[in-house]
């Protein structure tokens, strides 16, 4: 891992400290490790996303000993933060060519979490998942939009084009492609390709008030569609424009009318134990923040799922 730029993590998530993976003896044995992935050139409205790994890393640090309060657990001592990977920040292939060997190493060693970087990283990450599973994974999309456009104004691939791409390259199964929070405009055929293809779109009207029990046919609808298709490797992509910008205002493409951080929180919870591979957090960028409420929501919202895994894990 490389520090040679100012936007690079200096400590660790949770406090923990930054570990290269290239030392084995202080990753052996942690079945969860984090890794930044700072790339923000394929935004299409406001940048800082490079600097969202650092955010997040700072304001995890308020959770102490990270023990939650409902899956009684911590993830200290399991895992490591190897810290952000080394990536050129100038061309979306060149940057996606040097991810995709990082990231298959990784996989094959750990339970990895990355932090964003724009949402254009998903879509290598989901190569290589593929191709480390050797099958089409589950995916859960939480997003303000839909990411499913053929191009990027004028471009062919980008951070609202990778849905419709790890689609079309068999990197998803479409049937177990679910997308939470979906608001944003955009023409018909895009807006509602997942569905089209056989996924779930619960866009943001439709979860609209609702929350605790009321959002319980969603958790139950979700895990009867992954144990339909025989429970697949699962995936979570979290934008966190999928949250309102009341909540998250540090982002690039802000969308009034989105989810609550309690509502994010409940729907993980309730699939803590779902048969879940690795996850993204994507499109935080601290430069648009106010008193940290971004970074803040998006560290609580990804050591919910680590101790989520955590604790089914423990229940096997």
């Amino acid at each position: 891992m490389n520090h040679a730029f100012a936007y690079l993590s200096a400590g660790g998530f949770l406090g923990l400290p930054i570990t290269p993976d290239a030392a084995p003896a202080a990753t052996s044995g942690k079945p969860f490790a984090i890794a930044g992935v700072n790339w923000d050139c394929s935004v299409t409205n406001r940048p800082g996303a490079r600097m969202g790994p650092s955010a997040i890393r700072q304001t995890s640090r308020m959770l102490c000993d990270a023990t939650h309060p409902l899956f009684d657990t911590s993830p200290l001592e399991l895992m490591a933060d190897l810290g952000d990977l080394l990536l050129p920040n100038t061309s979306l292939e060149t940057m996606r060519a040097a991810l995709m060997p990082q990231a298959s190493t990784l996989i094959a060693q750990h339970e990895m979490v990355w932090l964003g970087g724009d949402h254009s990283i998903t879509l290598p990450l989901l190569r290589a998942y593929r191709a480390h599973y050797g099958r089409p994974l589950a995916c859960i999309h939480f997003d303000a939009h839909c990411d499913t456009w053929s191009d990027h104004f004028g471009e062919p691939s980008g951070h609202g084009t990778w849905v419709y791409e790890a689609i079309t390259e068999g990197l998803v199964d479409p049937a177990s492609f679910v997308q939470i929070g979906i608001r944003s405009s955009g023409v018909r055929e895009a807006r509602e390709y997942v569905n089209d293809q056989g996924g779930r779109i619960y866009t943001a009207r439709e979860l609209r008030g609702r929350d605790g029990a009321a959002l319980q046919d969603v958790i139950t609808e979700v895990r009867e569609r992954m144990a339909l298709a025989g429970n697949p490797p699962l995936y979570l992509t979290f934008d966190i424009d999928a949250l309102d910008p009341a909540y998250a205002p540090g982002t690039g493409t802000p969308e009034p009318g989105g989810l609550t951080t309690a509502q994010a929180m409940t729907l993980l919870e309730g699939w803590h134990d779902l048969n879940w591979v690795g996850m993204d957090c994507t499109e935080v960028s601290p430069p648009y923040d106010h008193a940290e409420l971004t970074s803040n929501a998006a560290a609580t919202l990804i050591w919910t799922w680590l101790c989520g895994r955590i604790a089914a894990k423990s229940a096997l």
